[in-house]
């Protein structure tokens, strides 16, 4: 997946992320207050709910010289997930869906990294929901990096990945009168990530 410059774009936004790749090589910690873990699904065939998960860690491992040599790894809580409805949360948490209690941990470990391009790396790796793993890739791509007011060199990263959650046993579902399911199968899960250089 490329990334096309749009025609009123300043091409200094572009040229910043390009010509510091060569700096950023190193180990990194996700900054939990400056990412974002998104998820969204459909309700009732007709409009997208939109939340996230508040807790969670990664650490990830960048080596521009040798994009295979890099790695990530993110531990997500089950139950910080939030949709700004208790009720709906509290149904997402319990053994219909994600079943918190039996499985506290979303985990996503890499097995591969490729760049794709200047700015674009796809990751494969291992997810794991409700101990079930299966692979899965997803497209990062580099919106910039540089070192902050304290000192730390900063990266940060946007990707999303389209999953089927029956595939990880989350089945539960009401048929609609009107045809169709409550809940879609499909979820899409969006990466706005930080993360600053600690060695």
């Amino acid at each position: 997946m490329g990334k096309h410059r749009a025609p009123d774009a300043d091409p200094t936004d572009f040229d910043a992320a390009t010509s510091a790749l060569a700096d950023v090589t190193g180990d990194y910690e996700v900054d939990a207050a400056h990412t974002r873990i998104g998820i969204r699904a459909r309700h009732a065939m007709v409009t997208t709910v939109r939340g996230s998960f508040g807790e969670f860690s990664g650490t990830a491992h960048l080596d521009v010289a040798d994009p295979p040599a890099s790695s990530v790894q993110l531990r997500i809580a089950a139950a910080s997930i939030d949709t700004g409805v208790p009720d709906r949360d509290a149904h997402l948490r319990s053994a219909d869906f994600l079943d918190v209690e039996a499985h506290p941990e979303i985990v996503f470990r890499s097995t591969d990294v490729e760049q794709v391009d200047a700015q674009t790396y796809a990751v494969n790796g291992d997810l794991t929901i409700r101990d079930t793993t299966r692979p899965v890739s997803v497209d990062f791509t580099l919106t910039g990096s540089a070192r902050d007011p304290f000192g730390a060199l900063r990266v940060g990263f946007e990707g999303a990945l389209a999953i089927r959650r029956s595939e990880w046993g989350l089945t539960w579902n009401t048929p609609l009168d009107t045809g169709g399911v409550l809940v879609s199968d499909r979820i899409q899960i969006e990466f706005d990530v930080s993360a600053v250089r600690v060695s």
